[in-house]
């Protein structure tokens, strides 16, 4: 056997010994881990899945060994991605460290920046928000007013983050902060971690039309952050570690808009509305529509797996992260506009058990934050246009 056959099989025996059976199956967000000191676990077996990957380094499979990662080549990454979905694994961990703070601290961060923070990001032992929106600098990011000065042993922090993600359930928080206010904009900005649990850092949840939000309000009010491993790159220079963050940022997002469907739509029309004699859908129109959306789905799961193979072998992806956002956020749009006309009237319930307390239509609502989460539409529109097609100002 090859040496990639034999990781195929070690790998597959590995999986079917230590995913624990309720960790198997039909996989939706409200079943993820997010780990950190204030996760609840939502039974023993999520724990326990979460412990034997870490310990085998697969909660990050690609990070290097020293710092918790797996060690794992590109192959043997896509060969254990690919066992996990033949048994429906769920992901052990889902977290911003991992899909955000972590790639930046790798290509950033000094030796002692990443023995401090990687190992508990990989075991699931600390969970982190971003702290880049303001008011009033949301698309604009780069025109944050956000205040660190320096106090000698520590900075002192002043100002207000907004549509922190989980603000209110995380430990730390990775935070664009204004050090220096005398040059161009996108001077003068340093990334900045620190804890959520230091005196004047508070936060105030914000509900959305959906009626759910993870999204909150960040006060920092003479927050004191003592110096050491709290700036990652040079003092001033973090928007050069923001903009590399924003890549990992917008593919995670990518990913989630538009390849996280677990069913056809065309399945769920065919379910829920019945077939003609055929076995179709009996509506053309909507058999189209539905056809469209899983072949757009597909279509972009590919895309998004031929731009990770490119970024893997060293390649720089920049502004294809937005062109990857901007698709996705308009699949997924997409999607749950069809999902709700194949619901028709009913689907806009929204209290009751029938429809499961409105899913459908909340989730159908949220994904109308698509379109600015993560930089809106119109600005990664701009950047395609820019940096992608070349074309003038």
């Amino acid at each position: 056997m090859s040496d990639l056959e034999t990781f195929r099989a070690e790998t597959r025996a590995w999986l079917e010994a230590n995913c624990p059976e309720s960790m198997r199956g039909s996989y939706s967000p409200d079943k993820a881990c997010w780990g950190g000191k204030k996760w609840v676990f939502k039974n023993p077996d999520q724990k326990l899945w979460l412990d034997r990957m870490a310990d085998r380094g697969w909660t990050v499979p690609t990070w290097p060994k020293e710092y918790g990662g797996g060690g794992l080549s590109k192959d043997e990454n896509e060969i254990l991605s690919e066992e996990m979905k033949r048994i429906k694994a769920f992901p052990p961990h889902e977290n911003f460290g991992i899909s955000m703070l972590g790639p930046a601290l790798l290509k950033f961060g000094t030796h002692e920046q990443k023995e401090r923070f990687l190992k508990p990001i990989a075991r699931g032992e600390i969970r982190w928000c971003q702290g880049y929106s303001e008011p009033g600098s949301g698309s604009d990011l780069a025109s944050i007013k956000t205040k660190a000065e320096d106090q000698g042993d520590h900075w002192l922090v002043n100002g207000q983050k907004v549509w922190t993600s989980y603000a209110d359930q995380a430990d730390w928080i990775f935070c664009l902060t204004r050090t220096d206010s005398s040059g161009p904009k996108h001077q003068g900005i340093t990334f900045m971690l620190f804890s959520m649990e230091n005196e004047g850092v508070s936060t105030k949840p914000i509900k959305l039309i959906s009626g759910r939000s993870p999204f909150c309000e960040t006060f920092l009010d003479d927050v004191k952050v003592p110096k050491g491993d709290e700036i990652v790159g040079q003092i001033g220079e973090g928007w050069r570690v923001a903009t590399y963050l924003l890549t990992h940022e917008r593919e995670m997002i990518s990913g989630m808009f538009g390849g996280g469907a677990t069913r056809f739509v065309g399945q769920i029309a065919a379910q829920e509305m019945g077939t003609n004699e055929k076995g179709e859908i009996a509506d053309p129109m909507l058999r189209a529509r539905a056809a469209q959306a899983d072949l757009d789905g597909w279509s972009f799961m590919a895309l998004m797996r031929a731009t990770k193979d490119r970024a893997e072998a060293g390649a720089s992806l920049g502004a294809e992260s937005s062109a990857l956002k901007y698709y996705g956020t308009e699949i997924n749009k997409r999607r749950y506009e069809l999902m709700m006309d194949i619901g028709g009237t009913d689907e806009l319930e929204w209290e009751t058990d029938r429809n499961n307390d409105g899913d459908r239509a909340r989730s159908w609502l949220r994904t109308r934050a698509n379109s600015i989460e993560g930089g809106t539409s119109e600005i990664q529109l701009n950047i395609i246009s820019k940096r992608i097609l070349e074309l003038p100002s």
